[in-house]
């Protein structure tokens, strides 16, 4: 395989619904009684959620050694929760046609500010693990999202220009320029999309076939 796509899980492969989003500040609460914590993922120091997990725990007095408990919690819930059908992952619209049609011709993976753990359960629950399973990455020993996404890369061990990076934040958009990969702001809502290419993505889709169509424009055929 002489090319690589990697994307990033909420927004380009998997929506996340409140009911998942939930999860991750239950664990709070039911460990140690924390509630009122911001929805806001923006509002973190760094928009990772091992970062996120230490951060709320320094603001509430509690001890680094609490973080792996909190994160094994985490997990346990979102399993338990899949399980259970309690919640269930939504894959974004053609994102599983998008992968299929991939898959084969080009080396696929993730690049995620989630801890891996917690994306892989739900990557398998909507049945997209598979393709992207052997190039993936979460926010486990990472900080900002361009060191996840510099690790997909070095793993894939392909040139730079063979490689493109399909996100939906802002922090996704810094990630490709600090990498020097090809970018693709991937998103549904039109305004988020404007927001992609105001920050400098030059390569901007609505849906997965025009994600297809421009991957296809920047490393070839596969």
């Amino acid at each position: 395989m002489d090319s690589a796509i990697i994307f990033d899980v909420d927004g380009v492969l998997l929506d996340l619904t409140p009911a998942e989003e939930d999860l991750f500040f239950l664990a709070f609460e039911q460990l140690y009684g924390i509630t009122g914590l911001s929805r806001d993922w923006d509002s973190y120091r760094i928009r990772n959620d091992e970062h996120i997990i230490a951060e709320i725990l320094e603001r509430h007095g509690r001890p680094r050694s609490d973080m792996t408990p909190m994160i094994e919690t985490y997990v346990a819930i979102v399993g338990e929760r899949l399980n259970s059908g309690a919640v269930a992952p939504v894959q974004v619209s053609g994102a599983g046609q998008l992968l299929g049609e991939l898959k084969g011709s080009r080396m696929l993976g993730i690049a995620t500010a989630n801890l891996l753990s917690a994306a892989r359960l739900r990557l398998e629950r909507s049945g997209l693990w598979g393709p992207v399973s052997r190039l993936a990455f979460g926010a486990e020993g990472r900080g900002h999202k361009r060191e996840t996404v510099a690790r997909a890369i070095a793993a894939t061990g392909l040139p730079k220009d063979r490689i493109v990076y399909v996100g939906d934040n802002l922090n996704d958009v810094e990630a490709g320029f600090a990498n020097g990969v090809h970018f693709i702001g991937f998103s549904t809502d039109p305004d988020r999309l404007r927001r992609l290419a105001a920050a400098g993505a030059q390569h901007v889709a609505g849906d997965h076939r025009q994600t297809a169509r421009l991957i296809v424009s920047l490393v070839g055929c596969g």
